[in-house]
């Protein structure tokens, strides 16, 4: 089951891009980004494509760009290096790629955009300071940030985050 499917909401549509291979790029979002590419360049562009399309018809005030795991990091990054207001932004189990020490000096403003980041306090693949990592850039970017651990969970979604999202597309 997909967190759109659990979300789901009348006069809503979703659009879940999947990767080639469940990955979009090879190595751990920590790695070096060169050793992501040409990968990570080519899902960045997938995205900033899906996104022109949507705001074709839709403004970026009522779009939420949400992502889990890989997808988590990749919504993070992009909405990082191509901030704007937009209506929500939710990460899942991620942060921003590359490894630490990375320069995260993006320009443009997220102009109070709500941005929730939720993630296991144990999870395997993606360690907190990372989290709160991409929560701190993207505050200092101006989005209205919340960052939520969940004590002992496995690296998946949470109903609790579930009722967040729902929360979120609600106020819309």
């Amino acid at each position: 089951m997909t967190v759109a499917a659990e979300i789901e909401l009348p006069g809503w549509a979703y659009l879940a891009p999947e990767a080639v291979g469940n990955t979009w790029y090879p190595n751990p979002f920590t790695a070096p980004l060169e050793s992501n590419e040409p990968y990570l360049s080519a899902a960045l562009d997938m995205l900033s494509r899906l996104v022109e399309r949507v705001e074709m018809d839709v403004p970026a005030q009522r779009t939420m760009l949400l992502g889990f795991s890989q997808g988590a990091c990749l919504t993070l990054e992009w909405v990082a290096r191509n901030a704007q207001r937009f209506g929500a932004v939710v990460g899942l189990s991620g942060g921003l790629i590359g490894p630490d020490g990375t320069p995260r000096d993006y320009p443009g403003s997220l102009d109070a955009t709500p941005v929730f980041l939720g993630c296991s306090d144990v999870d395997p693949h993606i360690p907190m300071r990372r989290v709160v990592e991409a929560g701190e850039v993207l505050q200092r970017m101006g989005g209205e940030v919340t960052v939520r651990f969940y004590p002992g969970m496995a690296h998946m979604v949470s109903l609790e985050e579930i009722a967040t999202i729902r929360d979120m597309v609600a106020s819309i």
